[in-house]
């Protein structure tokens, strides 16, 4: 029989379930045996769940991944806490600081009741951004344009922060048509690697042809990691309806030729453009 009850749990309720979870006396095994590292992949998969539900738009699982992505964050406070670091009071009173610093077109003084007159562009806003986060890296020692971008982010999105970045001193392709120029001249590169047939040059020039498609998406207004991520989803489905297409025809993927294979794409792709 299910435990749960008719009551409404809060923000502080969570905080005391994650303090239960991880006494040294009466806690659990797992939880308690987990640290930062540990936990940091869990993060990475809760924070894609959590965008899969919103891109299938299924609300009621976005709302049951936004929980599982603030529990994550209620552990690293817990751990926080156990090691003297910081708290959940803090997490917050930081973000908050920080969204009040970042936005003096709304809040003047850092007053959250303040009201800011000024009229401010968007280009404005993600020039007053960037400037403020410039002179908080400088306050922390981070003097470099690149410091901030985090190495465990994923390459598409982390190539295209990089690229976004350095174009605000000029460092940058002119035009989306310059930025096509260069991924033809790495496909060139590539196909030369081919030829010569050494591994590491092949994977290089793999690399810069990736790198230049990204700048292009970014040069077309178009997120690499997004389109990438729908590319994909349109894959597994023509895919699938492949292998029910087979199935419904008493046949199997595996003991069809390539042409026979291709048959099936094609008609995939046209049933999934017709509905």
């Amino acid at each position: 029989m299910s435990s749960e009850t008719s009551l409404t749990y809060g923000i502080d309720d969570l905080r005391r379930i994650m303090a239960r979870l991880r006494d040294p006396d009466r806690g659990c095994p797992w939880d308690l045996k987990q640290d930062f590292g540990t936990i940091a992949s869990f993060t990475l998969e809760e924070t894609y769940e959590l965008i899969d539900a919103i891109e299938s738009e299924q609300f009621d699982q976005v709302k049951d991944e936004l929980g599982d992505v603030l529990f994550q964050i209620i552990f690293y406070a817990q751990l926080g806490v156990e090691q003297g670091l910081f708290d959940f009071d803090s997490i917050v009173d930081g973000i908050a600081k920080k969204l009040l610093r970042r936005h003096p077109h709304v809040f003047t003084d850092s007053d959250i009741e303040s009201q800011s007159n000024t009229d401010i562009s968007i280009a404005e806003v993600k020039d007053n951004w960037e400037r403020i986060k410039k002179e908080e890296r400088q306050a922390r020692d981070r003097p470099h344009m690149l410091d901030d971008i985090p190495r465990a982010l994923p390459a598409l999105p982390r190539a295209q922060k990089l690229q976004k970045r350095v174009s605000r001193i000029g460092f940058d392709w002119a035009t989306a048509a310059a930025v096509m120029d260069k991924v033809q001249e790495e496909i060139s590169e590539l196909e030369a690697a081919l030829v010569e047939g050494e591994a590491e040059d092949i994977e290089s020039e793999m690399g810069d042809l990736l790198f230049s498609a990204v700048n292009l998406s970014r040069h077309l207004g178009v997120d690499a990691e997004t389109a990438l991520r729908r590319a994909t989803h349109r894959f597994e489905q023509r895919f699938r309806m492949m292998e029910e297409s087979a199935q419904s025809d008493g046949s199997s993927l595996e003991l069809e030729s390539a042409e026979q294979l291709e048959a099936r794409w094609e008609l995939a792709k046209l049933a999934l453009l017709q509905q």
